[in-house]
């Protein structure tokens, strides 16, 4: 488990490389998608936390709400805008729709949407060593889940983003913001598009230093912190800026926190 190609992102916490072994478990082929999402909203009536604080995160170039509905631009990633009515039924704010797109992975999910969703189908997320050990496809020491050819080498292999990243998306794998779930080839696992396409939500929290003392069996994750890991890189990511669609790429944000790049696969109880 970790960084072995040398991409590292020192700040996530990639190394040591370590081994880790796992019990058996079954995680599913692919991201939950909007039509299941839909169907667990139906059957509950679960109000996500983006539609209860009545805004989510949305890239710029994919906002489709009017002006008055920018509620802020975050300094630091100014590429993203806070919108007003943004959610997973309308990913880009007034004007969008999920109608059409109930092969694409469920997003402006947050941490705490995706345990409900989970407690209601009898599943659980994943830790971060499961995800890290499917999304390899059982290629050890590899940089992607299909080995260590970039993602462009011979046809596109992932949903990243291309051209000038924040202004200009040339689109050149197919999609400007997510992809059906079973686009691409899937890995030797039979997992579709475990790096890019969306950031999918673990169950572990977050910290840095956790590789440095985390159990060689089994590992869940540090007992205390406010963040949670996410893990593959998202249709967003470009070398230029993110390189975290790799196997061992970590990232993280607090439970509560939804945007338009971030869903979630699930495990067997």
């Amino acid at each position: 488990m970790g960084d072995s190609s040398g991409d590292r992102n020192v700040a996530d916490g990639e190394v040591p490389r370590h081994p880790v072994s796992l019990s058996t478990f079954s995680i599913d082929a692919t991201t939950v998608t909007n039509e299941a999402f839909a169907a667990f909203i139906d059957a509950t009536g679960y109000r996500t936390e983006a539609e209860q604080f009545g805004y989510s995160a949305v890239f710029h170039l994919a906002v489709t709400a009017p002006e008055d509905d920018i509620l802020g631009v975050p300094p630091q990633t100014p590429w993203w805008r806070g919108v007003r009515g943004a959610d997973w039924r309308r990913p880009g704010g007034e004007g969008s729709s999920v109608d059409e797109l109930g092969d694409h992975p469920a997003v402006h999910v947050s941490w705490n949407d995706a345990v409900a969703y989970c407690e209601w189908a009898g599943r659980r997320l994943p830790t971060e060593a499961e995800w890290e050990y499917a999304a390899r496809g059982g290629i050890e020491g590899a940089k992607y889940p299909w080995g260590d050819d970039e993602v462009d080498a011979g046809g596109w292999r992932a949903n990243i983003f291309q051209g000038e990243f924040p202004t200009r998306n040339t689109e050149e794998d197919g999609w400007s913001t997510t992809a059906p779930v079973r686009t691409f080839t899937p890995n030797a696992y039979g997992l579709w598009q475990p790096v890019g396409n969306v950031w999918e939500w673990c169950a572990d929290r977050f910290d840095a230093s956790y590789y440095l003392s985390s159990p060689a069996s089994d590992p869940t994750g540090p007992a205390g912190g406010d963040a949670r890991v996410l893990r593959g890189g998202s249709y967003l990511c470009h070398i230029s800026y993110c390189n975290r669609y790799r196997n061992s790429a970590r990232s993280q944000n607090t439970p509560d926190s939804s945007m338009g790049n971030a869903g979630f696969r699930t495990v067997a109880l």
